[in-house]
């Protein structure tokens, strides 16, 4: 069983865990896990995609942190942007990885691996976007007034009683129906029981409440079409938005990031939104063969 650790970023610890391959030594450039904000979500996300990578015999290292205001690190009242959380990363791959990796992202935390880009390129081999937000979404801002409106109002006794009802069993397993996962019977006690344990902490409201701020929201397109290095984009062939008023389908939204990205590669595959969680055998496979043919990794 792996050991939680932590590391001690603007003075606030941070958790995280390591993975080596059971049965080899380590090879190739190491994967940095960046999993998603939501009632429940933390580093916990990524447990059977690494269960799932080892036993496919990959021999890479795997980190795995949880992002500040999630799981074991702290939880400060904050309104978190991506740019802070691309902080935190920048500070953990340069004083513990302490070498280049390869990002692997979830759903709307693709802007955090953008900014992560933006702070340490030279550190980034390559990057694996899991359902990114439609095409339109990621490029069409939202007005910083109407972020901080929308803070400011999650910020207060209503917004903690919502998170109270949000993270009932009944919502959970309501919302995982209507938005995550293609079939139903995916939404295992194991997927519930992980978000359960991972709200039982109030204060995991604020990283949650700075997502539904928008404040990830802003037009990212230039960012895109600059990334320097081979990128992977996967979508489930039943991909759908979260957001009203953005509606795209998998081929729609895989050919957009393909149109933009300097170094794109995409594929479909069974799922809906949570691919790792969902069709992990199949994620793991294509992210596999995407990392053995990035030349120098």
């Amino acid at each position: 069983m792996t050991t939680t650790q932590f590391y001690t970023w603007q003075s606030y610890p941070c958790a995280y865990d390591c993975h080596h391959p059971p049965t080899a030594p380590p090879q190739g450039s190491p994967l940095l896990l960046i999993h998603p904000i939501g009632v429940g979500l933390s580093r916990q996300f990524w447990q059977r995609f690494l269960n799932t990578w080892y036993q496919q015999g990959h021999r890479q290292t795997i980190y795995n942190p949880d992002l500040l205001g999630c799981g074991e690190s702290a939880m400060p009242r904050l309104a978190y942007h991506p740019d802070d959380w691309a902080a935190q990363l920048e500070y953990f791959v340069k004083t513990v990885i302490q070498e280049p990796v390869v990002i692997v992202a979830q759903g709307a935390l693709a802007p955090v691996a953008l900014a992560c880009v933006a702070r340490f390129p030279d550190l980034i081999r390559g990057m694996v976007w899991s359902g990114p937000p439609a095409w339109r979404l990621i490029t069409t801002p939202t007005p910083s007034r109407q972020q901080n409106i929308a803070w400011n109002l999650f910020d207060t006794p209503l917004g903690a009683a919502f998170y109270r009802y949000a993270r009932r069993e009944a919502f959970l397993r309501s919302f995982s129906q209507r938005q995550l996962f293609a079939q139903e019977a995916d939404i295992d006690q194991e997927w519930l029981e992980q978000l359960h344990q991972g709200s039982r902490d109030l204060n995991s409201r604020h990283a949650v409440f700075s997502f539904l701020s928008g404040f990830w929201r802003q037009d990212y397109g230039k960012a895109i079409a600059s990334i320097p290095c081979p990128t992977l984009v996967l979508f489930g062939e039943e991909a759908s938005s979260v957001t009203r008023g953005y509606v795209e389908n998998a081929d729609q939204r895989l050919a957009a990031y393909l149109d933009h990205l300097p170094q794109g590669q995409g594929r479909k595959i069974p799922g809906r939104n949570v691919l790792p969680y969902e069709s992990t055998a199949v994620f793991v496979e294509v992210v596999g063969d995407f990392i053995k043919n990035i030349k120098n990794l």
